[in-house]
């Protein structure tokens, strides 16, 4: 289930990582990734690496937090034979997957596990993701007693016609129940929604806005859906059942998702995430440090089946399903299913590809003298501010965050 892995070099089973790993990871920050790869039923729209009961082949779940613990202690056996020095965990995002349906000391054990392996930092961030209907006010409290420090629950829609095209099944009531949970028990609260799901109209998208906003969240993400191959929205919508998604639409409902979000008092600081500032709250207070590491190119371990991890420069991901992810972690090797190493010229692609996407993250005087060369063309097309670009930073315009991929084409 899921997309598939991609190609690459093969992984040694002791899962040793190549010097170069040493020079270039030595100033980066360390983040842990924990899958969780099970849900209660499978959305039509997911493409993710996650399995129903019914698809396991007889993995138990309750299994899985020590299969997991077992990866971490491999993790660190792994960089310290590699060379690289002990760092202790900025973040730690607990994803998936329903993380939450795991008993809340199986995720607390996997925390712990991470605590052991290399310590938390000062201040560290510790997420969970959570649909609204796999937790209540007393597992919520467990987590934050035992040092969660946000969640981030995937609302998607407040509109019961859109929940169902999606196949999500939890009753949109409940999601302001939980987010007053969240927030009794001390946790950072982030809500996840989708637009652009077929049959959503603009005053479908703008209720979804509405009803989150009212709820007061400390961050918002809002993702275009995209129709991946192979799952059943793909099929109903090449059958007719569904029609198939209006670029044009999606792009006036991500103008009224900003609009809407810049007069409540949210800053966009990635083009599909917000967080709540305002005069006594600092602009990064809110945002989510875990994704910041993955569009800043920082190091991350991804500890469970498919999970993706980069060190140094180095990436590597592990086997897709549950039971090849067992049968390895049980036989004390890697899971790494394949690695590479990416040359220059592709890491610098994707370097612009991450932090152009950033909020003033991306430095001019970074950029090949080709690419700098564009950016008055850039400013003049609308693309990128020309005050921030005067400051020395490409920050994109709204224009430009709905033409983020051109953008970057022009500047590699």
């Amino acid at each position: 289930m899921g997309s598939a892995l991609p190609l690459g070099d093969p992984a040694p089973l002791d899962g040793l990582l190549p010097p170069s790993v040493v020079e270039l990871s030595h100033d980066h920050p360390f983040g842990v990734y924990l899958h969780v790869p099970f849900c209660r039923v499978r959305c039509g729209y997911c493409d993710f690496n996650t399995y129903t009961s019914s698809e396991l082949r007889g993995v138990k779940q309750v299994d899985y937090a020590g299969q997991a613990v077992l990866e971490v202690g491999l993790a660190a056996t792994v960089l310290k034979n590699s060379g690289v020095r002990d760092r202790p965990v900025s973040t730690v995002f607990f994803g998936g997957g329903t993380p939450t349906l795991l008993p809340s000391a199986q995720l607390i054990q996997m925390l712990r596990s991470v605590d052991d392996a290399w310590g938390l930092a000062p201040g560290a961030e510790v997420t969970t993701e959570a649909n609204p209907d796999s937790v209540d006010a007393r597992y919520l409290t467990e987590l934050a007693e035992a040092g969660f420090t946000r969640v981030s629950f995937g609302m998607q829609s407040a509109v019961p016609h859109v929940l169902k095209t999606l196949d999500r099944t939890h009753d949109p009531e409940r999601v302001p129940e939980v987010v007053r949970w969240a927030r009794d028990a001390g946790l950072q609260v982030s809500v996840d929604l989708i637009y652009g799901t077929p049959g959503e109209s603009l005053g479908d998208w703008e209720r979804s806005l509405d009803s989150a906003l009212a709820m007061e969240p400390d961050h918002l993400s809002a993702y275009a859906l995209i129709v991946e191959q192979g799952t059943k929205l793909a099929r109903q919508i090449k059958s007719g059942v569904y029609p198939v998604p209006d670029d044009d639409l999606e792009a006036n409902m991500y103008e009224l998702a900003d609009a809407r979000l810049a007069s409540a008092g949210y800053d966009w600081y990635e083009v599909s995430n917000w967080a709540r500032s305002g005069p006594d709250t600092p602009a990064s207070e809110f945002r989510s440090r875990h994704n910041l590491a993955y569009w800043q190119g920082h190091d991350w371990w991804g500890i469970g089946p498919g999970a993706h991890s980069h060190i140094g420069g180095t990436r590597w991901w592990n086997v897709k399903h549950p039971a090849a992810y067992a049968e390895r972690i049980l036989a004390g090797h890697s899971p790494a299913a394949g690695r590479e190493t990416p040359d220059a010229r592709s890491r610098e692609i994707e370097r612009v590809l991450l932090l152009a996407r950033i909020r003033s993250g991306l430095p001019i005087a970074s950029l090949a003298p080709d690419a700098r060369q564009q950016i008055a063309s850039l400013i003049g097309d609308g693309l990128i501010d020309g005050r921030a670009a005067l400051r020395g930073s490409v920050e994109l315009t709204l224009r430009g965050r709905l033409l983020a991929d051109a953008v970057v084409r022009r500047l590699t």
